[in-house]
């Protein structure tokens, strides 16, 4: 047995592989709380951040040379820019991350995050790294590091990827983390403010509906997980006490669920007279106009909504618990409570037709103070209603990885019209190969901060 001292004394690098930044760089959230977590649960030992936004491979080199780490976990955000006219893929940046870390040190190489979560037996093939973790992290890095210096079982380890013999093995997950703790690096900060105009923080876990193309609950679970609101408004303080940061996102899949909670924390917001402006993710269900003032008086500012479509009947094959004349009202409550909102869409998904398009375009002109996003159809990721759908209709095989992009595109509709129609409602539409990279650059530059696209409205 190696003895509690030993344990708590070991060096873990933690890194964020992510390099896509459009339309701006996102703070690395999910090492930060990995970070936060495991200088509570192993205090003697020293944890180090990494981030390929902000640093180079001759950085990272010498920064594993000097630190010589006994761990090094790597996250992975994203697979790909799920845009359909680029389809970009990052897998062999990631490849090349591991590959040159193999190469530089001898340290034991845990690969997790968003991305590999969505494939991990396919991308604990083709990475080969020592270990894998699919979901959060806190527990089973933790869990990992005490059983390989126990010499202990490693399928104790609840969502970790690994070879057992010449078998790649996956142990299940039977309970997620509640108490989830969260500080955010110094110099990271100052980064991602400058170049992003606002820091990104979590209140919960989970999602519980079910849009049939969404891989949240493949990544977080259906069981929602609200963290302490003190906790919360504490790390808002400090923010804004040390690094003068007055604009947070929160990035729960959707945040007017578990409203208790939301109204908890809205009125613990409040109470600290922050002056902090926030935005998030929001649906149509479980909200009211109460709780929009609510969360205005305690410092909302910007909506982003999962829309997907303006059609009941598109909305109806998608999932969505919601339909388009909930989308009126509660729009037309941000309108008069001045919430700016921007509507996410899905155009030429599953179930869309010409006829439900021109719903959509019609009905977008109903809607003010606002700016809309159309994604053009749906990335298809295994594990989904959509992928399943997607084998019946021939779309995919059923041994298709699915790792380089594919996307649904409804054969009812024709795709190189939607610009020109989109133009048409006289509204402001931002399509995925709309170069909005010098517009923003203009505002940051004017120490415009938040997410900017309320300049765009029309």
């Amino acid at each position: 047995m190696i003895s509690g001292k030993r344990m708590n004394s070991k060096k873990i690098l933690l890194v964020s592989a992510n390099r896509h930044a459009d339309p701006y760089p996102v703070y690395p959230l999910g090492i930060s709380y990995l970070s936060s977590f495991l200088r509570s649960a192993r205090p003697g030992s020293e944890v180090i951040l990494f981030d390929f936004m902000t640093g180079s491979f001759e950085e990272y080199s010498m920064l594993i040379r000097e630190s010589r780490p006994d761990y090094i976990g790597i996250s992975l955000r994203n697979i790909d820019d799920v845009n359909i006219y680029k389809k970009e893929s990052f897998i062999a940046f990631y490849k090349k991350v591991i590959a040159f870390t193999r190469s530089n040190c001898k340290s034991i190489i845990v690969v997790g995050g968003s991305g590999f979560s969505i494939y991990p037996v396919h991308l604990f093939e083709i990475l080969k790294p020592d270990f894998g973790i699919y979901g959060e992290g806190e527990l089973s890095l933790l869990g990992l590091m005490d059983t390989i210096e126990t010499n202990g079982d490693l399928s104790s380890v609840g969502g970790l990827v690994y070879y057992r013999g010449d078998k790649i093995t996956v142990n299940t997950r039977n309970s997620h983390f509640r108490t989830p703790l969260l500080s955010f690096d110094g110099t990271l900060t100052d980064y991602y403010w400058h170049h992003s105009g606002m820091l990104n923080i979590q209140t919960k876990r989970g999602c519980p509906y079910n849009c049939i193309y969404c891989t949240y609950p493949i990544i977080e679970g259906h069981n929602v997980r609200t963290l302490d609101p003190g906790q919360i408004v504490t790390t808002l303080k400090d923010l804004k006490s040390e690094k003068g940061i007055d604009y947070v996102f929160f990035t729960d899949s959707i945040f007017n669920i578990s409203n208790g909670f939301n109204y908890e924390l809205a009125d613990r917001l409040i109470e600290a007279e922050l002056n902090m402006r926030w935005g998030g993710y929001f649906n149509f269900t479980n909200i009211d106009r109460k709780l929009l003032e609510k969360m205005k008086e305690a410092g909302l500012t910007h909506i982003e909504f999962g829309t997907d479509s303006l059609s009941d009947e598109v909305l109806e094959k998608c999932g969505k618990p919601f339909r388009v004349e909930e989308i009126m009202k509660i729009c037309a409550y941000c309108t008069e409570l001045e919430i700016d909102h921007a509507h996410f869409l899905i155009l030429g998904g599953y179930g869309e037709t010409e006829g439900t398009l021109d719903e959509t375009f019609r009905n977008s002109g109903r809607l003010e103070r606002t700016v809309f996003f159309p994604f053009i159809g749906m990335r298809i990721y295994p594990g989904t209603r959509l992928h399943e759908i997607a084998i019946a209709e021939k779309i995919v095989n059923k041994s298709d990885v699915l790792l380089e992009p594919v996307y649904y595109v409804s054969k009812d509709v024709v795709i190189d019209t939607l610009k020109a129609r989109a133009k048409a409602t006289g509204k402001a539409w931002i399509f995925p190969d709309d170069d909005l990279g010098n517009v923003m650059t203009r505002f940051r530059e004017r120490n415009k901060k938040g997410p900017l696209w309320e300049y765009l409205i029309k």
